[in-house]
């Protein structure tokens, strides 16, 4: 996991100057300044994992309540005060320093965490709808509300994320189809009252609505109207040769705004071509093969539930951008683990990576014996001297 996410992350330095020419254009400064940028993240994101991985999984279980009251604070402050971009208030901004913090990033780590606990103590009560079910499902629904206002997808893919691992869980499905059910008419409902009063409720319900339409009609003329963006970015997958066009010659990047995240796959494919897209395919693969190999080594349900939430999470943004970038879901803000450029969600996706890390160190014998056969190796040593 290690070698793999050192190659991600250089592979992304590489890119991320190669598809900014358009966050230059619009923003002004240098490609140099937005790589350095990018770099410090990662830099930071990495740091954050290595010291991560060196802590006891316990002392995360045992912050995972304080975790998630702090994500349900900062969603709630965001809610009110966060920078607002395209409509959409998701993001703090840092005191002192020209960065943003996008809250949902540590909201989506922090509600997984908590609620592989609770999973874990609700175990012999979790078919019980009072009992079991509900105590874990409230937390979920309140973090996906304060999600969802502003940014869809993310809740949308958490809330899915969370039904999976409630279900693994042992959750009864009635339960789980009658909560899904209640969820899908109430917010048909709000959408319905939004779209035609514009009462605020939803303020991005016709970009919503839009993209979904357009995603479903599969309308080239329409989504060349309403979203350039996904037309070139099927362009630049469909123009891309075999072995792609080489480092910075792509053509498409000087036209999607959103190039260096969330039309990532496309611009890579362009320029290094379906061979190395299906290799980078093949890395998320293998990653999310290892978590899953991590999940069942381990001994308590609080780690499992744990390390599936969290690949579930990695594996599931890059479904999406790649879904997106080749037309099969409607536009989405989701970047692309470790390869896309974003401050927030690459060190948040480092730091899920710790998490797994250090409970993988946790059942790893092979440094604990190498430890061991040091102290053997200095006793025998001592005894010589």
């Amino acid at each position: 996991m290690w070698i793999l996410t050192l190659f991600l992350s250089i592979v992304s330095i590489i890119t991320v100057f190669s598809f900014i020419p358009v966050l230059v254009n619009t923003e002004g400064g240098s490609p140099i300044k937005y790589m350095f940028k990018h770099i410090f993240y990662l830099i930071l994101g990495l740091f954050a994992m290595y010291q991560i991985h060196r802590i006891d999984p316990k002392y995360f279980i045992k912050l995972s309540k304080f975790g998630f009251y702090l994500a349900i604070a900062l969603l709630i402050f965001t809610f009110f005060f966060g920078v607002r971009v395209n409509d959409a208030g998701r993001w703090l901004k840092i005191p002192f320093l020209p960065f943003t913090f996008q809250t949902s990033d540590f909201a989506k780590v922090a509600l997984v965490l908590y609620l592989s606990n609770i999973l874990a103590v609700k175990k012999s009560k979790i078919k019980d709808f009072k009992e079991g079910f509900w105590p874990a499902m409230g937390p979920v629904l309140l973090t996906v509300v304060l999600i969802l206002r502003d940014n869809f997808s993310t809740a949308a893919m958490l809330f899915v994320i969370c039904i999976a691992i409630m279900f693994l869980a042992g959750a009864l499905m009635k339960h789980i189809l009658a909560v899904v059910g209640v969820i899908i008419v109430a917010f048909s409902l709000l959408i319905t009252i939004e779209l035609n009063t514009d009462a605020g409720i939803f303020p991005r319900a016709h970009t919503w609505w839009n993209r979904m339409f357009s995603a479903q009609r599969n309308d080239s003329d329409n989504i060349a109207k309403t979203n350039p963006q996904v037309a070139n970015a099927k362009k630049a997958i469909a123009s891309a040769p075999l072995l792609g066009k080489g480092p910075g010659n792509g053509e498409l990047k000087y036209y999607i705004a959103e190039g260096y995240a969330d039309f990532y796959f496309a611009l890579f494919i362009e320029e290094f071509g379906p061979i190395l897209g299906m290799l980078i395919i093949m890395v998320y693969l293998i990653l999310f093969f290892r978590m899953i190999r991590i999940a069942l080594k381990t001994e308590k349900l609080t780690e499992s539930y744990l390390v599936i939430g969290l690949g579930m999470i990695f594996m599931f943004q890059a479904i999406v951008n790649m879904g997106v970038c080749t037309g099969i879901f409607p536009v989405t803000g989701q970047n692309m683990p470790l390869l896309g450029m974003g401050g927030s969600s690459m060190v948040m996706t480092c730091v899920s990576l710790g998490i797994i890390q250090s409970i993988s160190r946790k059942y790893n014998p092979v440094e604990e014996e190498s430890e061991t056969n040091n102290i053997k190796t200095n006793d025998n040593e001592l005894e010589v001297a």
